[in-house]
């Protein structure tokens, strides 16, 4: 089964692969780096119907004279520019913890915490699985909820609910020889801490 699932990417793959040529190219696209008007109407046409769309090629103009104006600057520019130091902090500080968070440590741990818990051999692929759709499934109820609460919340909260989690299966792990339940604890905590990772980070 599994070299199935592992092949079965490879059909969205081959679904592009062989759509992709009848999708318009991006009207911005064909207007700011191509410069190519005629294009743009016909791909806004396209995507949009007949009709008239001056607003929204007056606007792709004004992005394109705003784009023209941004001087593009080198990396070193960047790290020298006072006035974009605190984005850089900001980038840095999340790109880090989306790092060290503790994701891969789950995924690479997960097994073994499976196999503690007395599952059968058979099913730990299964559960394993149970644990990616967990995360895919969060992504997507993170894109409905970023809109009503904002990144910097969900952020917070992603990143402050994996740390309680953490700290809890750090407890269940080291107590899992005196309790019996504290196998299951441990498991049930994997799944909290991927929907946290997903809906957060």
């Amino acid at each position: 089964l599994w070299p199935w699932l592992l092949a079965s990417s490879g059909l969205s793959a081959l679904v592009q692969l062989v759509t992709l040529p009848f999708f318009p190219d991006s009207p911005s696209y064909l207007l700011i780096q191509k410069g190519n008007e005629e294009a743009c109407r016909k791909a806004i046409r396209k995507l949009w119907g007949e009709g008239d769309h001056q607003a929204e090629i007056d606007d792709i103009m004004k992005e394109k004279g705003a784009v023209a104006s941004t001087k593009t600057l080198r990396v070193l520019e960047v790290l020298k520019e006072r006035s974009l130091r605190w984005q850089l902090y900001v980038l840095v500080t999340v790109m880090t913890t989306l790092q060290l968070c503790g994701i891969n440590a789950i995924y690479f741990y997960s097994f073994e915490v499976f196999h503690t818990a007395k599952f059968e051999e058979y099913l730990i692929p299964y559960v394993s699985l149970g644990v990616g759709l967990c995360e895919w499934s969060s992504s997507i109820l993170c894109s409905t909820l970023i809109d009503r609460f904002g990144r910097k919340v969900l952020l917070w909260g992603g990143y402050s609910l994996m740390c309680s989690v953490l700290a809890l299966l750090t407890m269940t792990l080291s107590l899992q020889h005196r309790f019996f339940w504290m196998h299951y604890f441990s498991v049930i905590l994997i799944f909290l801490f991927v929907v946290f990772y997903g809906i957060g980070p």
